[in-house]
């Protein structure tokens, strides 16, 4: 789930996306304040507004993307329970900026600067991620931000092909995580080996 609330710009509406997959063609359903995103093709609702969030939420001083808590989940159900709406928010609560462990890489076919690489993060499987940092290896520990995850930016990561290869997430570099002083070069931000493999990277 990603949520984002902008009064000033937007008005007092919370936009809810609850698939990272981009949508083809979607149906909009308004039952009184909430509007409902639906995909034509599988009925599978990618998303929805919340109209006059404020009156039924808190969202004193949220500008922007929205922390993801239970607390927040539980807020959003509520609201959508008061207005007679069903949507399921099935929310995966697990950290998206966590300690990577890079165990294969290769050069990308089809791009001289990019290169492939499998990431463990703790998971059954490694993660292959596309990766045109100039100072990747084999070997490092490294913050990864999976699929879901919101950087400082606002860019919501998602899956993706670069030059015809699947990316399941990035690996990030100190400015791309908004780290105080970080340095204005590129390059991914290599951690220390003692670095734990699957945790959450907090900065």
């Amino acid at each position: 789930m990603i949520a984002s609330y902008n009064k000033e710009h937007v008005g007092d509406v919370l936009l809810v996306e609850l698939s990272t997959e981009p949508a083809v063609k979607t149906i909009v359903d308004r039952r009184g304040d909430v509007a409902i995103l639906t995909e034509e093709a599988t009925s599978e609702v990618k998303g929805f507004n919340l109209f006059n969030a404020s009156e039924k939420m808190n969202l004193d001083s949220v500008v922007g993307n929205i922390d993801i808590t239970k607390e927040f989940v539980q807020s959003l159900e509520k609201a959508l329970t008061e207005a007679d709406v069903q949507i399921d928010l099935h929310v995966d609560f697990s950290p998206k900026f966590v300690v990577g462990h890079v165990v294969e890489i290769e050069k990308h076919p089809n791009a001289d600067k990019l290169h492939i690489t499998k990431v463990d993060v703790g998971e059954a499987e490694p993660l292959q991620i596309v990766c045109g940092a100039p100072n990747v290896a084999q070997n490092q520990k490294v913050v990864v931000a999976k699929v879901g995850a919101v950087m400082p930016s606002g860019m919501v990561i998602k899956e993706s092909a670069l030059r015809g290869v699947d990316s399941f997430g990035m690996l990030c570099s100190a400015r791309e995580l908004a780290i105080p002083n970080a340095p204005q070069v590129k390059g991914i931000l290599v951690l220390e080996d003692s670095a734990q493999v699957g945790t959450a990277f907090k900065a």
